[in-house]
């Protein structure tokens, strides 16, 4: 059986050379209608590797990955942040959770003499119990230094040393308030002042800075004693 021509022969070497540079060395036909067997091994391979590799994902520079990481990590503590923030704000709304009166503009704090400062931060912590109540609400000045001291003369009386003044926050005043101003006053000045440890505004459940505590003494202050300081630590 004679084998067919092929489709394409060399009839020199010079021929068969420049075929080469030109890369286009003819193939072989196919024999009795089949295709070539390299082009069949080359379809197999191809369809091997397609099924090995099926379902494979490529997989991702590790510092590409540590980048989500570090990126969906920091989402998640702003989210967090932003919730309790939030939170925070509620309670401070709602219930007034979160509140600090000695950080407004509004508190007043002082102590008589050679006290220590620390002494009026305590009464405003409620470290002192409140034992009696004045409200000066409603009333001019006059009126209210009138009750003021009727009601400071009975106090140290009956050794109430924990007493509470509600005095407003004078925002309906047209300028500063004024019975809040009045009440600092008799109290850092006058007969009084020889019988005050300590005045805080008060907290948010006693009336926050419209309202203001006292600590009395049991006794008052002497000139001799207010001449010669004691030690701060046998008051605190």
């Amino acid at each position: 059986m004679r084998r067919p021509k092929p489709l394409q022969t060399l009839k020199s070497f010079e021929e068969l050379v420049l075929a080469l540079d030109l890369k286009s060395l003819p193939s072989s036909p196919p024999i009795n209608g089949e295709r070539p067997v390299e082009k069949i091994s080359s379809e197999l391979d191809e369809e091997l590797f397609r099924r090995e590799m099926e379902g494979v994902k490529p997989i991702l520079n590790r510092t590409s990955l540590l980048k989500r990481k570090k990126i969906k990590a920091l989402e998640d503590v702003t989210r967090k942040d932003d919730l309790e923030a939030l939170k925070r704000l509620e309670d401070l709304i709602h219930q007034g959770k979160g509140f600090d009166v000695a950080s407004t503009p509004e508190y007043i704090e002082g102590t008589g003499y050679h006290i220590h400062p620390e002494m009026a931060r305590r009464l405003h912590r409620g470290d002192f119990s409140i034992q009696a109540h004045l409200d000066l609400h409603g009333l001019t000045s006059e009126e209210a230094k009138e009750v003021f001291d009727q009601f400071m003369k009975w106090a140290v009386i009956y050794g109430k040393t924990g007493v509470l003044v509600t005095h407003g926050r004078g925002l309906s005043s047209p300028g500063e308030p004024v019975l809040k101003k009045k009440v600092e006053e008799w109290l850092t000045r006058g007969i009084w002042r020889k019988w005050v440890v300590a005045y805080s505004s008060a907290r948010k459940c006693d009336g926050g800075t419209g309202a203001t505590y006292v600590l009395l003494r049991v006794r008052p202050v002497s000139k001799r004693w207010k001449k010669k300081p004691r030690e701060i630590k046998k008051i605190l």
